[in-house]
C-alpha cells in the first residue's frame, strides 16, 4: 500500500481547517448572538439571528462539552471566504497527491446536506462515502475498486435527534436541488414515512439510526425531528459505528467539511455486518466490499502506525456479548489466511501498546 507524501497530508489538514472555518462562517454570521441551554442533563450551544423583521430564529449549534465548538464560540469572528484558493487545493490533493475525490453526484449532495445543517446536527456520512476520506486521514492510497458507490448512507444518533430542537430544511427538497427525479422511497414496512430517497437513475441516499433494544425496531422506521421529514432505519451495531467521530473534509469543489466514523470503528463494524449479509445476489456482493474495506483499513492502519487505535475498539466490540463475538469471528472467516494474520499481527501489536489482551479466536 503507497503512502500520501507528508507534503499532501499537511495540506489536507490545513484544507480541513479552513474550510470549516468557511462553513462556520456560513452557517453562524456575524451578527447573531450566542447563547446556552440545559436540555435534559446536558448545556448545548445555539445561536439567535435576526430575521430583519425585527424577530429573531434561534439555531443549535452544538454542546458546551465540545472543545472545538465552545473554542470558535469564544472567538467568534468572521472569517474570509478562500474559496478559489481551496478549489486548487482540493485539484492538487486528488490530481497530485493521491487523496479521493467522490464522483460529482455524490459530491453535490453531500454539500448540499452540509448546506442545509447535516453535519452541524451531528449527522454523520458512513459506508463508502465515509470510506473515500480515510486515504487522507491515514496517508494511504486506497485502491479504487473499495471507494465506487451508487449510493449514500447518512447516520445519526435517535437521541441527539430527539433533542437539539432544530432541523434540517425538507430533506426531499434539498435532494431535488440537486437532481429534480429524487423522490421517497416507499418503506417496506408500509408506513409513509421515507428513510430513503432515490433518482431515476437508481442512485439512493438512505438514513439511518442506532437500534434502542431489541430487533423489535429493526423494520419500523424511527422518527428524526432533525432530519427535515426523514425518518431513519434502525441499524444493529451501529452506535458502536457512530461513536467519537471525526472531523474531515471530502475533496469536492473546494472542500466539504463533514464528519466520519474513525476509520479503527469502520473497520471493525464492517468485519461484524459482512458477516450477516445475505449470500446471493446484491448481499454477496456487498458482503464482498465490506470485508475488502475492513482488510484494507487493517493494513492501512498498521502502516500508519495506530495498531492500538485498532485493538482498542476491537476489545470494546468483543466485550459487547455473544452476538458481537460470533459477528467478529463470522466476519474473519470471510478473509483470506494472509488478511487474517495481518488482522491478528495488528491486534497483537495493539495489545502491547495499551497493555490488554486481545482474545483472537480465528
Amino acid at each position: 500500500m503507497k503512502t500520501i507524501d507528508l507534503m499532501y497530508q499537511t495540506m489536507l489538514a490545513e484544507l480541513v481547517q479552513r474550510s470549516m472555518d468557511a462553513a462556520w462562517t456560513a452557517d453562524f454570521p456575524p451578527e447573531g448572538r450566542f447563547i446556552t441551554a440545559q436540555v435534559k442533563d446536558k448545556r448545548y450551544w445555539y445561536i439567535d439571528l435576526p430575521d430583519g423583521k425585527g424577530s429573531k430564529s434561534r439555531r443549535y449549534v452544538g454542546p458546551v462539552e465540545d472543545p472545538e465548538i465552545t473554542k470558535r464560540v469564544q472567538h467568534f469572528k468572521r472569517d474570509k471566504e478562500d474559496y478559489r484558493a481551496r478549489r486548487r487545493m482540493v485539484t492538487s490533493l486528488t490530481r497530485e497527491g493521491g487523496m479521493n475525490a467522490p464522483d460529482t453526484l455524490t459530491g453535490d449532495i453531500v454539500e448540499a446536506l452540509a448546506a442545509g445543517g447535516l453535519f452541524r446536527l451531528r449527522g454523520l456520512l458512513i459506508g463508502t462515502v465515509a470510506f473515500q476520506t480515510y486515504a487522507g486521514i491515514l496517508g494511504v492510497r486506497l485502491p479504487m475498486a473499495a471507494l465506487l458507490t451508487g449510493d449514500a448512507d447518512v447516520a445519526q444518533d435517535f437521541a441527539i435527534s430527539q433533542e437539539v430542537k432544530d432541523s434540517l430544511p425538507p430533506i426531499v427538497d434539498l435532494l431535488q436541488g440537486v437532481d429534480p427525479t429524487f423522490r421517497p422511497v416507499p418503506h417496506r414496512s408500509g408506513t409513509a414515512a421515507a428513510s430513503a430517497f432515490q433518482t431515476d437513475t437508481g442512485y439512493r441516499v438512505e438514513f439511518l439510526t442506532s437500534n434502542r433494544g431489541s430487533d423489535d425496531y429493526i423494520d419500523k422506521p424511527s422518527r428524526m425531528p432533525a432530519l427535515g421529514g426523514a425518518t431513519a432505519d434502525p441499524l444493529r451495531f451501529l452506535d458502536f459505528l457512530i461513536r467519537d467521530p471525526i472531523r474531515t473534509v471530502l475533496l469536492h469543489k473546494a472542500g466539504v467539511p463533514v464528519t466520519v466514523p474513525a476509520p479503527e470503528r469502520y473497520a471493525v463494524h464492517k468485519l461484524i455486518v459482512a458477516s450477516r449479509r445475505r449470500t446471493h445476489g446484491q448481499g454477496a456482493i456487498k458482503r464482498d466490499k465490506d470485508v475488502q474495506q475492513s482488510v484494507l483499513l487493517t493494513e492501512a492502519l498498521s502502516q500508519a502506525r495506530r495498531h492500538s487505535d485498532l485493538a482498542l475498539v476491537y476489545n470494546e466490540a468483543w466485550a459487547r456479548g455473544p452476538a458481537w463475538q460470533e459477528g467478529i469471528r463470522a466476519g474473519a472467516a470471510l478473509m483470506t489466511e494472509e488478511d487474517r494474520s495481518r488482522l491478528r499481527d495488528c491486534l497483537r501489536t495493539g495489545s502491547t501498546q495499551i497493555g490488554e489482551d486481545v482474545t483472537m479466536p480465528f
